[in-house]
């Protein structure tokens, strides 16, 4: 049996902390291949989840602790739906081919994500171009926004597309 305690919480939570990413995942998956992806992900309000989607799958997200901002978009970064996990939100589902994004809004969040394996590492076209790069000064602005978007708003900080 495998089991994710407050003690892993916590030690996630320290990893995520001093991290330079500001985040640190728990495969409960022994392998990269494995047809599921199971992980508790220690997330910090710094971290930045670019927006993004998963061609081949699904996800499922579950909060541990804390609270975070789910945001899925049409193709053009319209927000079409919104959720916050943790705070009223037990779980969300996203479909195959969703764009989406999270924000951890509080120190200490772990979110629980199980996915369609195998793992495969990002590639360009599975992140949103009309969104910033992880080292592109604009993603703060973008997480600030993430915070209180809603349902048919659009961020226009990149004019429709960053590099």
């Amino acid at each position: 049996m495998k089991k994710i305690g407050s003690d892993d919480l916590a030690g996630l939570s320290t990893q995520a902390q001093l991290s330079p990413r500001q985040r640190m995942n728990l495969n409960l998956h022994s392998d990269l291949a494995d047809p599921v992806q199971r992980l508790a992900i220690a997330m910090e309000p710094g971290t930045y989840i670019r927006p993004h989607n998963h061609r081949q799958t699904w996800e499922i997200l579950i909060p541990l602790q804390g609270r975070f901002v789910v945001l899925t978009f049409d193709d053009g970064g319209v927000v079409t739906e919104r959720a916050v996990l943790g705070e009223g939100d037990c779980a969300v589902e996203i479909p195959v081919g969703g764009w989406h994004a999270v924000l951890s809004l509080d120190e200490g969040g772990v979110i629980f994500e199980v996915k369609r394996g195998p793992y495969a590492p990002f590639r360009e076209e599975d992140f949103a171009a009309w969104s910033p790069a992880a080292d592109d000064g604009a993603h703060g602005e973008l997480m600030r926004w993430f915070r209180d978007a809603e349902v048919g708003e659009r961020w226009s900080g990149c004019g429709g597309g960053c590099s």
